[in-house]
């Protein structure tokens, strides 16, 4: 039975201290209550709090931690989607390397994955695993191969065989790595829950069926090992969907603690088409580790930029700092644009502003990450506030052009702009970032 905020409240220490962020106990309670804090947040909480609150307070989700230090993080979600108050851990992608490949492509593929970072609004976004496959006979190799990776990649592990005994050397061969071995069945769970528990290893769990998968995870729990990541066997993209949705959707609402665990999928049909189709659902409904067959950059970009969309907090746009940035190498004759903090909107104008070939001063001033319309419409972009951001920046003073270029929706705060930056040229630049180049062409060049 589910405790409420006041009947946790009695078991905390009723000091208001403040430590744990929330203003009172009661407040604390109440975030405990719904799953929107952790009992660890609580530095005074008594042993007694702990056993009897430490389940209670845990998120539906199973946090699992991946790495030396345990920083690459899945689970801890509390909600079912995103709009409901936010993702906690993005999925995490992987690429399969086979022990069968010859020695230079295995070296190959390792330095793209160490070596690959897709910069976008800002975030450099990486391959966060690498996935080892026994595919020959030779347990020793496999080993091998997983201990090159660990080194050389210097990312936590997804080992595979369907060979335990080679599995629990595997482990040993990256012991503290972080990994998590692939997978374990109920013939083989206690062989490989050792294995794991002696290394640092998360356990993946798999079955025919989910009632499999569930007695499983149930079993490894009651014993004490919780580190577990569940992998689900589907035969079409819709039964992909369904048993996803099904197990997170019994773990959130139903707090079925079976299924309350991240999940992990590999992606080999030998078509690119059908397995990025496969990993886009996977990305939308829940997917844990994703684990790729081949390292493709131009699959790699599409699906980083799914998941950010996917995982980015809907009430914390990403955005950038407000101030003045140099777009190229400007000087006090460059011309002043104006765009607002929002991530995504700066990297798109800066970016066109650079392929326009001049060099200018970007002024952005504080929108709380909004778009140009939204902030426009939210009274955040106003011409008192653009004036009052190009005052702060300086360029009031040194600039000698003193041409400002505002967004082209809108155009209706030029007039209030002109009241507050006497001796400014205020131009109405383009609707459209993808425009900037003819506009500068047009309107500012020579």
């Amino acid at each position: 039975m589910a405790l409420s905020g006041l009947d946790i409240q009695k078991l905390l220490p009723k000091t208001n201290c403040k430590e744990c962020g929330s203003t009172t106990c009661l407040a604390f309670a109440m975030k405990l209550a719904g799953k929107k804090a952790m009992l660890s947040e609580c530095p005074y909480a008594s042993d007694d709090a702990k056993r009897v609150l430490g389940a209670a307070s845990e998120p539906p989700v199973k946090s699992v931690g991946f790495g030396p230090d345990r920083r690459v993080k899945l689970g801890e979600e509390t909600v079912l989607y995103r709009h409901e108050k936010t993702f906690v851990n993005q999925s995490l992608f992987a690429v399969d390397i086979g022990d069968d490949r010859p020695a230079a492509e295995v070296d190959a593929i390792l330095a793209k994955i160490r070596d690959y970072t897709l910069v976008r609004v800002g975030l450099n976004l990486v391959v966060d695993m690498v996935s080892v496959t026994q595919r020959g006979s030779e347990p020793a190799k496999f080993a091998a191969l997983a201990k090159k990776a660990w080194e050389v990649a210097n990312r936590p592990l997804v080992l595979r065989s369907g060979d335990p005994a080679a599995l629990a050397l595997a482990a040993e061969a990256v012991k503290g790595s972080g990994s998590v071995l692939v997978a374990a069945t109920k013939e083989s769970s206690a062989l490989l829950r050792a294995a794991a528990e002696a290394n640092g290893h998360a356990l993946a769990l798999t079955g025919a069926t989910l009632d499999e998968v569930c007695a499983l995870s149930a079993r490894l729990k009651a014993e004490g090992f919780d580190n577990l990541v569940l992998q689900f066997e589907t035969h079409s993209l819709a039964e992909q969907y369904q048993v996803n949705s099904i197990a997170r959707r019994m773990a959130i609402k139903e707090n079925y603690k079976p299924l309350g665990y991240p999940f992990l999928r590999y992606f080999e049909s030998g078509s690119l088409m059908e397995d990025s189709a496969s990993a886009i659902v996977e990305v939308c409904k829940y997917g844990g580790i994703l684990v790729l067959p081949e390292f493709d950059a131009a699959q790699l970009v599409a699906l980083m930029a799914l998941r950010l969309n996917v995982y980015t907090d809907p009430q914390k746009p990403i955005q950038v700092e407000p101030k003045v940035y140099a777009i190229g190498e400007p000087d006090t004759k460059s011309p002043v644009f104006v765009t607002t903090n929002f991530s995504l909107t700066y990297f798109i104008v800066s970016g066109e502003i650079e392929n326009a070939g001049t060099s200018a001063w970007l002024v952005i001033p504080e929108c709380e990450g909004m778009s140009v319309l939204t902030a426009w419409a939210a009274g955040k972009l106003n011409g008192a506030g653009v004036a009052k951001a190009v005052k702060e920046s300086g360029l009031d003073e040194k600039s000698e052009s003193k041409t400002l270029v505002i967004p082209g929706y809108v155009a209706q705060i030029s007039g209030e702009i002109e009241e507050n930056l006497p001796g400014w040229k205020i131009l109405v630049g383009p609707q459209d970032a993808g425009d900037i180049e003819s506009f500068v062409k047009a309107r500012l060049a020579g």
